[in-house]
């Protein structure tokens, strides 16, 4: 059961790396397993991601509100549709589609195997690598108004499905992909934390139900949790937006390497466990 001090850490972690390519639910399982803690599980990650965001919701409240007037009018007004607004609303749709589907059919995995700490580690070091060379090698010169399409939002789509596993990074692969596509990295990111919205709004209220049980966490230090990762998230989506306009991630791709090393070290001399 998750103690009010586990679930300040843990709200602190969620909100200063949701936004970062460094994972979020990665810190959350490795934090947990070098305190001594029981794992949280996918449920209190899922639901404590909902104050998150929140931040999101509210740091980008124009440019959804803007969307989804527009892509809603769109629907019985033609003239709309062609409307950059309109469009990303249903790119938006079409890039959840991955996750939802994946997440339903993976459900077991993603609260069994898909939290072993090797492959947490393993998929930090892979995932930062492969982070390392799209910033190498992007132009940085697309934009999501000229050149956003459906092919782009599928492959958007599932970079953010392959973040169901613990250290991938939902923020991480989703902008890996739009650096390949050649996006800038603003623009990159920017369309991550938007096209995040659906699917963690999803998750998060899909496992509410969850939370309470004899094996979950209770509600209380959730509810904590969750307000703290909500604005400790608002000022790092906010520094991270202004830092990436003018710095590579060749700081966040070093500390996903040291990090999965550490984590695949740690449990290979038996200083924590795999799982559990």
């Amino acid at each position: 059961m998750i103690g009010w001090m586990e679930a300040v850490v843990l709200g602190l972690l969620q909100g200063l790396t949701e936004f970062l390519p460094i994972s979020s639910s990665a810190h959350i399982r490795v934090a947990s397993a070098f305190f001594g803690w029981k794992d949280p599980g996918a449920a209190f990650t899922a639901v404590i991601q909902l104050g998150t965001e929140a931040a999101v919701l509210i740091y980008f409240r124009k440019d959804i509100w803007e969307i989804t007037s527009t892509w809603t009018r769109s629907l019985w007004t033609p003239a709309l549709r062609s409307h950059i607004a309109a469009r990303m609303g249903w790119y938006v749709i079409l890039g959840s589609i991955p996750i939802a589907l994946l997440g339903l059919l993976l459900k077991d995995q993603i609260e069994g195997v898909f939290r072993d700490l090797r492959l947490v580690g393993t998929t930090l070091i892979l995932f930062g690598l492969v982070l390392w060379f799209a910033d190498r090698t992007a132009r940085n010169k697309l934009t999501l108004a000229k050149h956003l399409n459906v092919p782009h939002s599928v492959v958007y789509g599932f970079a953010q499905a392959a973040a169901l596993i613990p250290g991938v990074s939902r923020s991480g692969g989703t902008i890996t992909a739009g650096l390949l596509l050649d996006y800038r990295r603003e623009e990159a990111a920017r369309y991550s934390f938007l096209l995040a919205i659906p699917a963690v709004l999803a998750s998060g209220l899909y496992e509410l139900s969850e939370i309470g049980g004899a094996e979950t966490p209770a509600w209380g230090p959730t509810i904590l949790a969750t307000v703290i990762s909500f604005i400790v998230g608002y000022a790092a989506v906010a520094w991270f937006l202004r830092y990436i306009s003018t710095h590579s991630f060749t700081g966040f791709v070093v500390y996903r390497l040291a990090l999965g090393f550490l984590v695949i070290l740690a449990v290979t001399l038996g200083w924590i466990p795999a799982l559990g």
